[in-house]
C-alpha cells in the first residue's frame, strides 16, 4: 500500500541539495531579487510562479519540495505571502543576511516606483494613464501562473489523494470559504489520513506537532494595537504595523483594513484616494502591500512613505525569522509532514482559484485572448523567460492604447 506521504531526507540544507558545495553570493542574491521586484507584475500567485522559475528551475538554488514547503508556511502566517516566500528563500540560502537582502531587494523597486507615482499624484491629483498596459499584462501573467501551477502541482500533488484534496480545497474557496480555513481543512484531512494508515500510532501524536509555533508572532499584534503614538508619523507606523501583523488573504482583505483605519477611523484619506492607492499597488510590480507606501506619501510625504513601508512589511520579516527554523523540524516528523503536505496542495488550490478569477476578469476581448494564447505557447513550448513575456505584453498594451 502506498503511504500517504513520501519520506523526505532533510539532513542537508536546500542549498546543499540544490547547489552542491557552491554558496550563493550575497551579490547574486541582491541582483536576482532586485530583478524580480522590478518585473513581478500580477500579484502573489504570479510572483510565486516567477520565483519557482528563477530559483528552482533556472538557478537550482533550492529544491522544488523545499520551495513548496516555504509557500505553505507563508500561507499560514499573516502578511504579503509572496514576499515572505522570498524572505524564506533568502534565509535558507544565506541565513540572516539573506533574509534581510531578499526581502528588502524584492520590496525596494516597487516602493521607489510607488513613491514616484505618489509624488505625481499629489502634484496632479490623478493617476498616470496605465490602464492599457495593465490590461495587456494580465493575460501574460495568467500564462506565467499556469506554468508555475503545472510545475508545482506535479511535485505537490504526488498522490491521487492529495490531488483530490487540492480539488476539494479549490471548491471550498470557490464556495466562499476563507483561505485560512481552506488551508486548515487541507492540513487536518491530510494529517488524519496519515494517522488512519498508520493506525498503530497514537492519535495524540497528531497534536503538538509544532505547527502552532508558526503563529506565535501574532502576539506582535497586541503590542501594535496597545501602543499609542503622540505624533503623526508614529501613529502611521503603528497603524501599518498592526495591519501587517493581522492581514491574511488578498488585496481585497487589505482594502477592508485600510478603509477601516484610514478612512473611517483616522479620516486621513478619502474613499477615492484609498481606491487609487489600491490601484497603484495592483498595477505596479512587486508586492501589492506597497499600497502602504502610496498612502504614507499622501499622509506625510517621503518620510511617511518610508515609515508606512517599514511598518507593513516588518511583521513579515519577524514571522519568517521565527517560523523558518520550525519548517525542517515539521518535515522531519512523519505526522507533521503529512499535515504540511496537505497545506501545500491547499496553497496550490488557492493559487489556481486566483488564476481563474483573474482570467475571468481580464480575458474579455480578442486582444486579451490573443495575448493569453501567444504567452502560453511561448512559455510552455519555447520556454520564454517570464520577464520578456511581461515586457512584451506591456508594449502591446501601450501600442494598442495609444
Amino acid at each position: 500500500m502506498l503511504s500517504w506521504t513520501e519520506n523526505r531526507h532533510l539532513t542537508e540544507s536546500p542549498v546543499t541539495q540544490a547547489h552542491g558545495k557552491d554558496r550563493v553570493s550575497l551579490s547574486e542574491l541582491v541582483l536576482v531579487f532586485l530583478k524580480l521586484g522590478t518585473i513581478a507584475f500580477g500579484g502573489p500567485a504570479a510572483h510565486i510562479a516567477m520565483m519557482e522559475d528563477e530559483f528552482v528551475r533556472k538557478r537550482r538554488w533550492i529544491t522544488e519540495e523545499d520551495f513548496l514547503d516555504r509557500v505553505a508556511a507563508a500561507s499560514l502566517i499573516p502578511g504579503p505571502s509572496s514576499t515572505e516566500v522570498g524572505i524564506f528563500i533568502g534565509r535558507s540560502l544565506r541565513g540572516w543576511s539573506g533574509l534581510v537582502i531578499a526581502g528588502v531587494c524584492f520590496i525596494l523597486p516597487a516602493a521607489v516606483l510607488v513613491s514616484l507615482i505618489a509624488a505625481a499624484y499629489v502634484r496632479f491629483g490623478a493617476l498616470p494613464q496605465a490602464e492599457g498596459i495593465l490590461r495587456a499584462i494580465k493575460p501574460a501573467v495568467i500564462a506565467v501562473i499556469l506554468q508555475g501551477l503545472w510545475k508545482l502541482g506535479k511535485t505537490g500533488a504526488k498522490t491521487w489523494a492529495l490531488g483530490l484534496m487540492g480539488v476539494a480545497s479549490a471548491a471550498l474557496n470557490f464556495a466562499g470559504v476563507s483561505p485560512l480555513v481552506v488551508l486548515a481543512f487541507a492540513g487536518a484531512i491530510s494529517g488524519i489520513a496519515w494517522w488512519w494508515q498508520k493506525s498503530n500510532h497514537n492519535p495524540a501524536a497528531l497534536c503538538g506537532i509544532g505547527l502552532t509555533k508558526i503563529f506565535s508572532p501574532v502576539s506582535m499584534t497586541a503590542l501594535a494595537v496597545a501602543a499609542v503614538a503622540p505624533i503623526r508619523l508614529g501613529r502611521l507606523f503603528l497603524s501599518f504595523l498592526k495591519i501587517g501583523s493581522v492581514v491574511f488573504g488578498s488585496g481585497y482583505v487589505l482594502l477592508a483594513f485600510l478603509r477601516s483605519e484610514f478612512v473611517d477611523h483616522l479620516h486621513w484619506l478619502t474613499e477615492k484616494q484609498l481606491i487609487d492607492a489600491v490601484a497603484v499597488g495592483q498595477f505596479t510590480p512587486g508586492p501589492v502591500f506597497t499600497t502602504a507606501t502610496f498612502i504614507g506619501y499622501l499622509v506625510s510625504g517621503l518620510p511617511g512613505a518610508l515609515v508606512a513601508t517599514l511598518g507593513i512589511f516588518l511583521p513579515g520579516f519577524v514571522f519568517v525569522a521565527i517560523s523558518g527554523p520550525v519548517i525542517p523540524k515539521i518535515r522531519r516528523s512523519p505526522a507533521a509532514g503529512a499535515v504540511l503536505d496537505g497545506v501545500v496542495v491547499g496553497s496550490l488550490a488557492l493559487i489556481a482559484v486566483v488564476a481563474w478569477q483573474l482570467g475571468k476578469a481580464s480575458i474579455t476581448d480578442w486582444l486579451t485572448v490573443s495575448i493569453l494564447v501567444v504567452s502560453a505557447i511561448a512559455i510552455f513550448r519555447f520556454k520564454v523567460n517570464s520577464a520578456w513575456l511581461i515586457l512584451g505584453a506591456g508594449a502591446v498594451g501601450w501600442i494598442a492604447g495609444s
